[in-house]
């Protein structure tokens, strides 16, 4: 398992893209989580895109507008933190053009850096499932409501630019865990990583 060296943080730019790009370049990139001094770093291998307010499963699907949304319709490079279930934060970071409502899920990670600190936060020894689900992988990074609405690039958790994951070695599927638009082939994951979660399907 290799360590990422010192490299840049990703630019707005990129996140100035449409949802699907963004997560699907945001495969290979390295997520580095500087809480409390405690470096993790991963390796992402399986996002979601959510397009906003067309979209019926994204939280801005309508415009929708309430306290615990609104960091999505901020700028592009903008987490977006919110609690599922009642139980785990997720993770996001907002594409497109503020206003919008898109965002791209952070779903699964490769750990890199950092395991032991993984492993205490998570409350397993086991590794294969540190950073699997967007629930996991936000309680082994230490990601939590505190970092919704700060821009990516201003904040102790950032995206490290690395090498792109090569098209042949990217699987596009429907998203899971969601009811409406369940359909919508807006999942990307690195094919052969056993780190990622859920099924994988033939891409579409």
């Amino acid at each position: 398992m290799s360590k990422p060296g010192r490299a840049a943080t990703l630019p707005v730019a990129f996140f100035r893209r449409d949802a699907a790009t963004v997560a699907r370049e945001l495969l290979g990139q390295i997520l580095l989580s500087g809480d409390a001094g405690r470096r993790t770093t991963g390796r992402i291998v399986e996002t979601e895109a959510y397009l906003g307010t067309p979209d019926p499963a994204s939280h801005a699907f309508g415009r929708r507008r309430h306290a615990g949304n609104m960091s999505i319709y901020l700028a592009p490079g903008t987490w977006y933190v919110y609690r599922s279930y009642g139980i785990h934060w997720c993770a996001n970071l907002v594409a497109g053009q503020a206003g919008e409502g898109a965002a791209v899920l952070l779903r699964a990670l490769e750990p890199l850096e950092g395991l032991p600190v993984m492993r205490r936060r998570r409350g397993t020894r086991g590794d294969r499932l540190l950073c699997a689900g967007p629930g996991r992988l936000c309680e082994a990074m230490g990601l939590t409501r505190a970092l919704d609405g700060l821009p990516m690039r201003d904040s102790s958790v950032r995206i490290l630019a690395a090498e792109r994951v090569p098209a042949a070695g990217v699987l596009r599927t429907p998203r899971i865990g969601i009811t409406r638009a369940a359909d919508w082939p807006l999942r990307f994951l690195v094919g052969e990583s056993p780190w990622a979660s859920g099924p994988r399907h033939r891409n579409k």
